[in-house]
Order: structure tokens, then C-alpha cells, then sequence
């Protein structure tokens, strides 16, 4: 019998509907999402690490680092390092979506990802010494990752100084996504993202 993610959800029936993020979404059968950074020092190594591992890994961060959303968030290092305590985070923000879902919640992430993924993004090129926007399109597997950046920025930003829990927000983040809903972070950054790839082609 496989593994259940923390004894609970079966990730064998998570169904990935984006054929860019077949190859780059783990859904390995894994109890506790900790690979002990074994794929940290190889080439597209991140492919083989479980979804839901990424995610916690995105958590344990500093803060946006950056204006964002018109503000500055600095978690003075809450979370950095504490991988247990940030998987018992995304533990209860899963239950927390099957409760109001009534639906697999790890099937929810992969929705959320997928839906708020960036299809063409803009960088910057050089002429003759003067820079311009342009617009390109964003491999799958850098689609998946500002996807997840976007979730977890979401979560900090949502729970930061205010009553609602770091699960809270990452649950409310993650349904918001999974339905394509415009007051979700994520779908926003998308949004932005694609319209400002539109002007610079």
C-alpha cells in the first residue's frame, strides 16, 4: 500500500491537468515531506522533491525582502530553518481545506498552482546601450516556481500582524487560487505579470 502525505491524503489519486507540469510536479508517495535537501546540489534537481515539501520550503523565508502590495514584511527569521514547525503549518492548512472542500487538498494546491502560474513574463534586453522590455515566454518549470513563491508571499502577507494564522491565510490563499478567484494574491501577480508582457511585445 502507498504512502499517505502525513498519514492522510493518497497523492496516487492527484490528478495534474497542465501538461507542462506532469514532469515537474512531484507527487511521489512520501509520509513526511522532507527529502534532508538530498536534490539541493543537482541540475533540476527540485523536480524530484514532493510538491508539497516545495511549498514548505517557500514558507521558511524572511519576509517579501521588497515592497510589496505597498509594504515591507520582515518575519525577523520566524520560520527560517524550522521545517518541522512549518510542515505542521502546512499539515493543518491541508485540513483545513478538505473541511471546506470536502476534496482531496493536495488535488486544491495543484489547481491553485496551475491556475496561477504566468504563461509569459518580460525581461530585459540590451541594443546599443539602451534596455528595453520584452516579452517571453516562462518554462514550465520557472511557471511552478513563482507559483509557489506567490502562494506562501501570499500566506506571510495575510498573516502577518493580524489574527489570522499562518494556515489559516495559506488555506484561504490556496482555495481562492484553486478557483480562479481575482482576490487571490497569486491570480493577481499572474494577472500583472501577463498584462505587463502583453505591452512590451
Amino acid at each position: 500500500m502507498a504512502s499517505k502525505l502525513f498519514d492522510k491524503w493518497d497523492l496516487s489519486e492527484v490528478q495534474i491537468t497542465d501538461p507542462t507540469f506532469i514532469e515537474y510536479v512531484s507527487l511521489a508517495p512520501v509520509v513526511i515531506p522532507h527529502s534532508h535537501g538530498r536534490q539541493a546540489q543537482k541540475q533540476f534537481g527540485k523536480k524530484k522533491v514532493n510538491i508539497v515539501e516545495r511549498l514548505v520550503n517557500k514558507l521558511m523565508r524572511g519576509g517579501t525582502g521588497e515592497k510589496t502590495s505597498g509594504k515591507v514584511i520582515r518575519t525577523m527569521g520566524r520560520l527560517q530553518g524550522k521545517k518541522f514547525k512549518v510542515m505542521k503549518i502546512v499539515d493543518d492548512a491541508l485540513d483545513d481545506i478538505a473541511k471546506r472542500t470536502s476534496k482531496n487538498p493536495v488535488q486544491i494546491l495543484i489547481n491553485a498552482l496551475q491556475n496561477s502560474a504566468p504563461r509569459e513574463d518580460t525581461t530585459r534586453v540590451q541594443y546599443g546601450g539602451v534596455s528595453y522590455q520584452v516579452a517571453v515566454d516562462v518554462s514550465a518549470e520557472r511557471r511552478l516556481d513563482m507559483a509557489l513563491r506567490n502562494v506562501s508571499l501570499a500566506a506571510i502577507m495575510g498573516a502577518f500582524d493580524k489574527k489570522k494564522t499562518l494556515s489559516q491565510a495559506l488555506a484561504d490563499e490556496i482555495v481562492l487560487a484553486a478557483n480562479g478567484d481575482i482576490s487571490s494574491y497569486a491570480i493577481k501577480k499572474r494577472d500583472e505579470t501577463e498584462r505587463m508582457a502583453r505591452s512590451a511585445r
